[in-house]
């Protein structure tokens, strides 16, 4: 969903930047603006003088413009690291060992993971998802335990077993996993 809304959002903000560069082109270039644009002709400027100078007396416009232009140039930037970002692993890079190699998908990894953990004696809940590079993934696993369970044998489980078979199916090296540990708590009931 936030894929989504990313690029439509790109999409309408380049295609108005589009329109609105293409029309000061336009005009720029002697083409006769409608009665209601901006600029009237090829030589009118954006801002006049008087325009310009305004504001320039007063105390509060110059701080007003710096920090509503640097909370732009945060926004801007916090975007940016929020698209590029990858939360999870598309692929994970599997050696076949004749030099070739094969792909897997990630979320097909993570769901075996998932299931074989869920698998375990008293876990309830199991979650994985896989972060890294294709070639050295990197496992953060949730698990949501039975009160009953010892968590030190059901994370020895989990790492002899479930991130052993994982990292071994996929002929990785090795798998560095981040395992949160979360026990189940059950609502009282009366017992009649």
């Amino acid at each position: 969903m936030l894929r989504t809304v990313d690029r439509v959002l790109v999409g309408v903000a380049g295609l108005l930047l589009l329109a609105v560069g293409g029309a000061v082109l336009a005009v720029g270039l002697g083409a006769s603006p409608p009665s209601w644009w901006l600029h009237h002709g090829r030589h009118d400027v954006l801002l006049t003088t008087a325009e310009r100078t305004r504001w320039r007396a007063e105390a509060w416009w110059w701080p007003t413009v710096v920090a509503a232009l640097a909370l732009l140039v945060l926004l801007a930037l916090w975007w940016l690291v929020a698209v590029l970002r990858r939360r999870r692993l598309g692929e994970v890079l599997v050696d076949t060992g004749d030099g070739a190699g094969a792909l897997l998908r990630g979320r097909a990894l993570e769901g075996v993971l998932a299931a074989e953990a869920g698998r375990l004696d008293g876990v309830s809940h199991a979650h994985a998802r896989l972060t890294g590079r294709r070639d050295a993934p990197a496992a953060h696993v949730r698990l949501l335990l039975e009160p009953h369970v010892d968590p030190a044998t059901t994370l020895d489980r989990l790492t002899a077993e479930a991130l052993a078979h994982a990292r071994d199916s996929a002929a990785l090296p090795a798998l560095p996993a981040t395992v949160r540990l979360k026990a189940a708590k059950h609502k009282a009931r009366r017992v009649s």
